[in-house]
């Protein structure tokens, strides 16, 4: 799945968690929030009945209170009434306030049909049996004409009441009626307080059980749902991390420890020998044929042979042994308590057999082939830098042996180690101080004799240990990566001379320089090249990049294919180099791609005496010629060798039967003296006529 989509995937659920979380949240506030309000309610309610109770409760006593007033002022000595008279009236007013609040807190309607339902407050105040406001209105009325009349009689200041005493009458039964009514009054606001108090209870059990069940539902289709996603994306979590931690310590491919794991732990185990005092034992393979396997066969095919090489190395090591893959088909096996020689030399004699067992895919038998360098803790070094490259050097060793065989590293290779360092270190000096020198070698055609092309080729004259052949430190530079830097030297000092020529008018055909894949996959490598030739003022048509076969079969994912056919399109001209030795197939044989094929020396040498060669270049140099593309044979040395090679048809030639590789100035010269002659005009002297 690509990363768009699992974003998205991401946002989504990201999305969903928060909405329900947010809306169970939501839910739950306001159930909370209406259970919270009807118990406001209900208390507010509960106080508002108690208050009424409160005033009921008060009017009862005050209306006994009055009556028995009235009937103690009446009976009293004229000393004692004025403080009868004013207790009366104070209770006569407070039983009148109570009784406007009431009617006010209660908020009863005279007119309200309400009076006529037995259950009802209007029905106590103003119906039969009770008449409550009746018998409450009159006692504070008869009450406030008594007082009236006391106060006239007592000449308290008083509203003067002028009726007669018989008008005026507060007795039992008034205060025992108004009694009964408040009596009723507090049962029916109690009955109502009651029932207002159990439909609130009602409602709020009824919003507490939905509350509760809310909760289930959100437990169940929000936050259950939610939680199952968040679980299943911490366990996709969790996996994830855990393959990211296997993954960054082992080969994806194989399954194998990979070379950041040999590193953090090879020390470790250099330790525990060193406690145990025992031999650790660095074995490094390397599969002979795995390139060749993988052009003739493809890639899947040795994917696979790296598969079963991997797991016959763990089949055939212990438990304790460690395994890994450095990369491409290099591997390496660290063996614990390895024991002495002879034991080391049979644990990887059997190894190497297994390893080298024929392997069948899609029934096809391969013969991978492995080669493998032996190192020795503490013989031959006691850390794992210096125990890995001398495992390396010990392979590479088996492998000029002819391969499919082992090697110890020995004080020998030692020396060798230390050439290669200094060797390493040389190189790198001269590539800053731009030493490397560039030979010619020219390609002449033998009908014509006519020059057809010039090779450049590198030279290296060590300032302390003379000329250093080509063979000797081009592996070396090829290993550390110094190719490209060498190569830049030479191609720009090449085209640089060759434009020189080319001013000079001396005919060279094309110069031609070697390029490497490595080359070619610097990024900027045709940017440098376009600019090399500007810069020096040499037509691309002037020079040809010479690439080997592996080159061209290099896929399009590299970006060489498409780099190539950038450069061609500029106007600079391909040759495939050592054409036949490698494993291009005819497929890529094509005029459209390539501008000549230059072949191998090995099938050029004694070709007058060698049936097969000359039916080999025969072949090459019909096929060339059908399909549009020149030829050159490299490696001519003999005349016997030139007129094979002129009765087979293939003109062009290129070696020592020609000329050895020049330094630019014999080149130069060779050049110049092989340059067709222009005529020279002569001026004829005497008179004119």
């Amino acid at each position: 799945m690509s990363q768009q989509p699992v974003q998205s995937i991401s946002r989504k659920l990201i999305l969903l968690i928060k909405t329900g979380y947010w809306l169970a949240l939501t839910i739950i506030a306001a159930m909370v929030m209406a259970s919270f309000i009807l118990l406001q309610q209900l208390m507010a309610q509960q106080r508002h009945n108690d208050a009424l109770l409160d005033i009921v409760s008060t009017q009862k006593a005050l209306s006994q209170r009055i009556v028995f007033l009235a009937s103690a002022t009446g009976a009293a000595s004229r000393d004692k009434q004025p403080a009868l008279v004013t207790a009366l009236k104070q209770a006569t007013g407070e039983f009148e306030t109570n009784y406007d609040r009431l009617l006010k807190e209660t908020g009863a309607d005279p007119l309200s049909p309400a009076r006529n339902d037995p259950k009802s407050i209007e029905y106590v105040l103003f119906s039969k049996p009770f008449h409550l406001d009746y018998f409450s209105v009159g006692l504070v009325a008869n009450g406030e004409r008594m007082i009236s009349s006391f106060e006239s009689q007592l000449g308290m200041q008083s509203d003067g009441y002028k009726g007669g005493d018989e008008r005026v009458k507060l007795d039992a039964s008034v205060a025992n009626a108004t009694l009964s009514g408040y009596a009723a009054l507090g049962q029916r606001i109690s009955a109502f307080a009651d029932e207002r108090s159990q439909k609130l209870l009602d409602l709020h059990r009824t919003l507490f059980v939905a509350t509760i069940g809310v909760i289930v539902l959100v437990a169940l289709f929000i936050f259950r749902p939610m939680s199952k996603a968040i679980l299943r994306k911490t366990h996709e979590l969790v996996d994830a991390r855990n393959s990211m931690a296997f993954i960054a310590v082992h080969d994806g491919l194989t399954g194998l420890h990979n070379r950041t794991f040999l590193t953090d732990h090879f020390d470790t185990l250099i330790k525990g020998a060193q406690r145990r005092r025992e031999r650790l034992a660095v074995i490094q393979f390397d599969l002979d044929r795995f390139k060749q396997i993988n052009d003739t066969l493809g890639h899947a095919t040795g994917d696979y042979v790296l598969v079963v090489t991997a797991q016959r190395m763990r089949d055939s090591c212990r438990a304790s042994d460690l395994c890994a893959r450095l990369g491409g088909d290099e591997f390496v096996m660290i063996l614990n308590g390895a024991g002495n020689t002879e034991d080391i030399h049979a644990l990887a004699k059997r190894i190497l057999g297994e390893i080298n067992e024929p392997i069948i895919f899609q029934g096809t038998t391969i013969m991978p082939g492995a080669s493998a360098g032996i190192a020795v803790y503490p013989v031959d070094a006691d850390n794992a830098q210096d125990l890995l490259v001398h495992a390396d050097l010990a392979l590479y060793s088996a492998k000029k042996m002819g391969g499919g065989s082992f090697s110890f590293f020995s004080e020998e290779l030692r020396r060798e180690l230390d050439y290669r360092k200094q060797l390493e270190q040389d190189i790198r000096t001269a590539i800053a101080e731009k030493t490397f020198e560039v030979y010619f070698q020219p390609q002449v055609s033998l009908t014509s004799g006519k020059i057809s092309g010039i090779e450049a080729l590198v030279r290296w004259k060590h300032a302390g240990r003379g000329m250093i052949s080509p063979g000797e430190f081009i592996p070396v530079a090829e290993k550390c990566g110094f190719m490209p830097d060498i190569g830049r030297i030479v191609i720009t000092k090449a085209i640089n001379e060759a434009a020189e020529w080319d001013r000079a008018g001396i005919d060279f055909g094309r110069i031609a320089v070697n390029v490497s894949g490595t080359e070619l996959r610097e990024p900027d490598f045709d940017r440098f090249l376009f600019g090399t030739l500007e810069q020096a003022g040499l037509a691309p048509q002037k020079l040809s990049l010479e690439i080997v076969e592996s080159v061209i079969l290099d896929d399009e994912k590299t970006g060489i294919a498409a780099k190539l056919r950038h450069i061609r399109a500029a106007g600079v001209h391909l040759e495939l180099d050592d054409f036949g030795t490698g494993y291009a197939s005819l497929s890529h044989v094509n005029p459209n791609e390539i501008d000549r094929l230059k072949i191998d020396r090995r099938f050029v040498q004694n070709i007058n005496e060698n049936g097969d060669n000359t039916k080999i270049v025969r072949a090459i140099t019909e096929l060339a010629r059908g399909l549009g593309i020149s030829i050159v044979a490299e490696g001519a040395e003999t005349e016997a060798e030139l007129d094979s090679l002129m009765a087979i048809g293939c003109d062009q030639v290129q070696g020592y039967s020609i000329a050895f590789p020049m330094p630019q100035d014999k080149a130069r010269e060779w050049l110049l003296a092989r340059s067709p002659k222009k005529a020279k005009l002569k001026v004829l002297q005497g008179s004119l006529a």
